[in-house]
């Protein structure tokens, strides 16, 4: 396996754990100002997600690596990205499949689980590379995370 490393958050939290993963998946970008997008196309994606807290659970674990391979791999893995909730819609370029919204998403769904958590942990970034030459980074603002 390729080693990679990612751009860094600042922070000032204790522990700090980094999840990498690949999925399949295909896509189409419903609109027309997408170009090639908008026919149904896949990807092998990289995905590093970021986490970070203070204390860790009653397992010893900050957040258990398999938890987020649930969440993220799981779910999206050979699928048509499209064919989820998420993004569905065929107006609202806030859902559709695009590379910054596939990690906002990904964010959303992971930082859901870990407000659940007692020792509260927080996704402090999500890199998304969709061909090996693209790729965005998703971090959160401090108001984006409930208290």
């Amino acid at each position: 396996m390729l080693y990679q490393s990612y751009p860094q958050v600042n922070h000032q939290f204790r522990y700090e754990l980094n999840k990498d993963m690949h999925m399949a998946a295909a896509h189409f970008i419903p609109n027309e100002q997408a170009g090639k997008c908008q026919d149904i196309h896949g990807h092998t994606y990289v995905i590093n997600v970021t986490i970070a807290g203070d204390s860790l659970d009653e397992s010893g674990f900050l957040v258990n690596f398999q938890l987020l391979k649930e969440i993220v791999h799981k779910r999206y893995d050979h699928t048509l990205l499209n064919d989820h909730d998420e993004y569905a819609s065929q107006e609202d370029p806030n859902q559709f499949p695009t590379t910054e919204v596939v990690a906002r998403v990904i964010w959303e769904r992971i930082q859901k689980e870990l407000d659940q958590r007692l020792n509260k942990p927080r996704c402090l970034q999500v890199f998304v590379r969709e061909t090996p030459t693209s790729y965005v980074v998703y971090r959160p603002k401090e108001e984006d995370f409930s208290e």
